[in-house]
């Protein structure tokens, strides 16, 4: 008997999870006055696409993403607009009310914060 183990990508249900959580996402980081101005001057069509494809890849599931690297990406956020701890901590938290609100197992979100978590120092450019 052989056992498989799937990714966390598979895990959360795959595409059509990744898409539903980020949709939700961005609704709650857009109404979340701590961190809504980071993406004032934002395409959010083109900002959901690129979350869903580093998601996507950061979950175990193909990797098609081609944006920036978390520094770079966010450079200027901490440059201009002083992006910090606080607003990092924001975005992880929506992030796990989101999947809170899609019935994720509360294991599977601890994952994916503890990802979100290796980004910290790039986001934040440390």
């Amino acid at each position: 008997m052989s056992e498989t183990t799937a990714t966390l990508y598979e895990q959360l249900g795959g595409e059509a999870a990744v898409n539903a959580a980020v949709d939700i996402f961005y609704r709650k980081v857009l109404s979340d006055h701590r961190i809504n101005r980071f993406f004032d001057h934002t395409d959010m069509d083109k900002q959901a696409a690129k979350q869903k494809a580093f998601l996507t890849m950061a979950f175990g599931g193909p990797n098609n993403y081609s944006g920036a690297d978390m520094r770079q990406a966010h450079a200027h956020l901490v440059k201009k607009l002083g992006l910090d701890d606080s607003h990092f901590d924001a975005v992880v938290e929506n992030l796990a009310m989101t999947l809170q609100e899609l019935n994720v197992p509360q294991a599977l979100i601890q994952q994916v914060a503890a990802i979100a978590e290796t980004t910290r120092n790039d986001v934040l450019g440390r």
